[in-house]
């Protein structure tokens, strides 16, 4: 514990439905829900407006249209949102050597080591020029807690949603902490919480009193001692400005469960080849080839091959993955595939064909591990929130090569039709850039505006439509094209 409140937590403001609010001018003040608009498809963020209707987080879709029918359901566009991070990062960076990223939207800022603060007044003059900061720059609000810990300040920038500042003196935590819900602590999730409420536990102050050697009795020692230290107040741990990276994988949720093997040969190779893209991205390469398999029944699957040598050759990951599908039983039905590499170094083995030739495979894993918030790509897949956004018509279907091989010559092939998903992005020849608001019966229904501008109209256009095209994102404050 810090004797003055230099460590700052940012969180901005349901980030994905702010961003799309900012750049959707007719979504401003309406309810905004982002993430799978598939039939499994699960809330990334709501926006304010939609929580009033008890919409959050995690939350299937299907159930947020039940609570919310009039809201705007969108897919997320993450390639925005990294922009947009790129930018708040960044000016976190200016503050501080030590920033710890936790997402896209969330970091803790260390305000000491920048030399921009070292007592309660100049830590709440620096968190009160960031915020103004980033409200010029990216047009959104974030909220800062100000604290003489991480824990602290994590819970400082809660109390302060939305679009606002908390500073927690140090000296006073344990008379803020009291009153509060005991899930306000990391860590204490709903399992948790209602084990501590049977016991008579329901705030943090109450948590406190039961003493440490209680708390270890119910819930074990490593997680007794630990709530009691939290209880108290108090955290030790330092900022760290960077993290290394354990392990890097895709997934795909899918509308309806997948019974052709073919098909889910070409996902697991198209998987593999994302989720080699994440990796060079990252820098890194992996000895390790993960698959993920949840069936029809919800039952999880996790099968490993461990390489000689670390990799980032695609055609490596692919014939890993493969191979290991082979030894999975799929017949009743597939609802989630999923790729990963672990065992992460940042050089390459140079002898790649050696690698998939000798690889050794590990025992089977069987768990339970739940996907992450979902968003629909518009093609019959549903994407993790977490993951990258695909390009609306995107991929083609694996059987697609062989039907192909096997047509007559000179006969052609018939045109898919192109799909529009809610939210994303397109330009007209004619009335410029605007956005889907939705499709169906082979017509698209597009809204031109741009951020900045005033709301626009909408207008509607066939499907195929050769002047109607996909467009890349529009920055949310500057010069718009």
């Amino acid at each position: 514990m810090r004797a003055a409140p230099t460590i700052l937590h940012l969180d901005m403001d349901a980030f994905y439905a702010s961003v799309e609010q900012a750049s959707k001018p007719s979504l401003r003040g309406k309810a905004v829900i982002v993430g799978g608009l598939g039939p499994r498809g699960v809330v990334a963020t709501a926006s304010y407006e939609a929580r009033r209707f008890g919409v959050h987080s995690a939350m299937p879709m299907g159930q947020a249209r039940r609570l919310c029918p009039n809201g705007a359901y969108l897919i997320p566009r993450f390639s925005l949102y990294r922009q947009v991070s790129d930018v708040v990062m960044a000016m976190l960076r200016e503050l501080s050597p030590l920033v710890e990223p936790l997402s896209l939207d969330e970091a803790f800022v260390d305000l000491e080591a920048g030399g921009v603060a070292f007592d309660s007044r100049s830590a709440r003059q620096t968190g009160e020029r960031l915020r103004a900061d980033i409200r010029a720059a990216t047009g959104l609000s974030g909220s800062v807690g100000l604290a003489g810990s991480k824990m602290l300040a994590k819970v400082a920038s809660e109390e302060a949603k939305p679009a606002g500042l908390l500073l927690i003196e140090p000296g006073t935590e344990r008379e803020l902490l009291a009153p509060m819900s005991v899930r306000t602590l990391p860590g204490v999730g709903p399992a948790t919480g209602e084990h501590l409420r049977r016991a008579g536990i329901t705030t943090v102050g109450e948590l406190a009193e039961a003493g440490e050697d209680e708390l270890v009795r119910m819930v074990g020692r490593a997680a007794g001692a630990g709530l009691y230290r939290m209880a108290l107040g108090l955290d030790d741990r330092p900022v760290v400005a960077e993290r290394d990276a354990k392990s890097v994988s895709v997934e795909d949720t899918f509308d309806v469960d997948l019974h052709d093997r073919v098909r889910i040969r070409g996902e697991v190779q198209r998987l593999a080849d994302r989720c080699v893209q994440r990796l060079r991205g990252s820098g890194h390469s992996g000895r390790t080839i993960v698959l993920k398999v949840r069936r029809y029944d919800f039952s999880t699957l996790t099968r490993s091959e461990t390489l000689r040598g670390p990799t980032d050759d695609p055609a490596v990951v692919r014939e890993a993955a493969a191979r290991l599908l082979e030894g999975v039983d799929t017949t009743g039905g597939v609802r989630l595939l999923g790729v990963g590499v672990s065992g992460l170094a940042d050089y390459t083995q140079e002898d790649l064909f050696a690698q998939s030739l000798a690889a050794e495979p590990d025992g089977a894993e069987e768990g339970d591990g739940a996907a992450g918030a979902e968003g629909n790509d518009g093609a019959g897949r549903t994407d993790g929130a977490g993951g990258e956004a695909v390009a609306a018509g995107g991929a083609q279907s694996a059987t697609g090569g062989a039907q192909e091989a096997t047509e007559p010559p000179g006969e052609p092939e018939p045109a898919a039709e192109r799909r529009w998903a809610a939210g994303s992005d397109v330009r007209h020849a004619v009335y410029g850039p605007g956005w889907v608001q939705g499709s169906g019966v082979g017509r698209v229904t597009v809204r031109f505006e741009q951020p900045g501008s005033e709301p626009g109209r909408v207008r509607t256009f066939r499907v195929d439509d050769p002047e109607l095209e996909p467009s890349d994102p529009l920055p949310l404050v500057g010069e718009q094209p």
